[in-house]
């Protein structure tokens, strides 16, 4: 494994320009009227994107602020793959006590979406846990080396987190993930927990669907039970993103490469198939466009391209492993946010594992770090504080 090495995004202006070139032949398309998010990314949206994008959006500004993020990057080794070269985020908490905290982003997000909650989990206080946070960005994304072989499953993100967290000094720590962060972090417990990862949290709870081979009671307490207006409601969301809002996975899992194409030519596709998803899977988050160009524009720039980073999905839906969501031994914590896409009912997920807080919100949805940071992190100061039922959980470190 070799060092650690500072890195600072640069961005060539040969590659702005590029950029702007191709905005200014964007040829968009018409669209039927009336049909508002029905049909997909509004045109009047899209239009006024591509215009401050082309014309007033300075990537250069969001650069330097970016860039005064601890960002690094160290080569990892995964077994079967060989070196890979990963960015990630590390900032340090003042705390001597500090719980060392991996922080993992899933699709379409970036290390961007801990950008918010990293000075809120870093503060010092007498009054709640400090941690220090590595938040790494996937294969493919931003500026980690994308896989371009088959059958990075699982597995081997798990195998890449907990070697980057061993190399910087955290040998026991805890895990925090939404979206495909969920599912590696859960991973990462599963297989190195308890030895290296001492608990997990979550707010993107899912799982699998209990079966009666394996999971008879659980089955039958679900089909026994009542529910109240808020899990009716949740059970609605969810039938609503599975019959109209799953397009994308579908795509992403069987023909990522012909997707692939048009997302890295055309900078107005990837920005339409991004702020979909910025616009709908969160709640009412008011995005300025700055805000969306940014988000946008670490994938367009990325070092593999914005293709390699939907290559996770057809690793995934192609495994031969089908133990999506693996149980572990591990305390678990969830944070429920009402406009998360998927929404299962809380005796699936009990299921699951050893399931020692939980939290349900009033507003935020899908990008909890980023919609509602202050709400996750005091999540987590509850689990891992002093009177919460993870305190002390990593032997030497208690958060003060």
């Amino acid at each position: 494994m070799t060092s650690e090495q500072p890195f600072k995004i640069a961005v060539s202006d040969d590659a702005l320009t590029l950029l702007k070139r191709k905005l200014d032949d964007t040829r968009l398309p018409d669209e039927v009227s009336a049909t508002g998010w029905a049909h997909g990314a509004p045109l009047a949206d899209i239009r006024r994107l591509v215009s401050r994008w082309r014309d007033g959006y300075d990537w250069r500004t969001h650069e330097r602020e970016l860039n005064a993020l601890p960002m690094f990057t160290r080569a990892v080794t995964v077994e079967g793959f060989g070196e890979m070269n990963v960015h990630y985020v590390h900032q340090r908490s003042a705390a001597k006590g500090a719980i060392p905290l991996l922080f993992v982003h899933g699709w379409p997000g970036s290390f961007l979406e801990v950008t918010k909650i990293l000075p809120l989990l870093t503060a010092v206080s007498a009054d709640h846990p400090s941690f220090h946070v590595v938040a790494p960005s996937l294969p493919g994304f931003a500026w980690s080396e994308g896989v371009l072989e088959k059958g990075f499953h699982a597995e081997h993100y798990a195998e890449l987190f907990n070697k980057l967290m061993i190399s910087l000094g955290y040998s026991e720590y805890v895990t925090q993930g939404g979206d495909w962060g969920h599912l590696l972090t859960l991973t990462t417990a599963s297989k190195y927990g308890p030895k290296h990862v001492k608990a997990s949290h979550s707010n993107t709870p899912i799982c699998d669907p209990p079966s009666f081979r394996e999971n008879p009671i659980t089955l039958l307490t679900y089909l026994i039970s009542s529910f109240t207006a808020r899990e009716r409601q949740s059970a609605a969301h969810t039938e609503n993103f599975f019959k109209n809002g799953r397009g994308y996975s579908a795509e992403q899992s069987t023909k990522p490469q012909t997707l692939g194409f048009s997302l890295a030519d055309s900078p107005v596709g990837l920005l339409a198939w991004i702020y979909e998803k910025l616009v709908t899977w969160t709640d009412a988050y008011p995005w300025t466009d700055d805000e969306v160009l940014t988000w946008v524009s670490i994938y367009w720039f990325s070092r593999s391209g914005p293709a390699a980073s939907i290559r996770i999905y057809y690793e995934f839906a192609h495994a031969d492993k089908r133990t999506i969501f693996p149980k572990t031994s591990v305390p678990v914590g969830l944070s429920f946010f009402p406009k998360e896409v998927m929404q299962f009912p809380r005796v699936w997920l009990r299921a699951q594992g050893k399931i020692v807080f939980e939290s349900e919100h009033e507003a935020g949805g899908h990008f909890a770090a980023y919609e509602q940071p202050e709400a996750l992190v005091a999540d987590l100061r509850k689990m891992f504080g002093k009177s919460g039922p993870a305190a002390g959980i990593v032997p030497g470190y208690t958060g003060y």
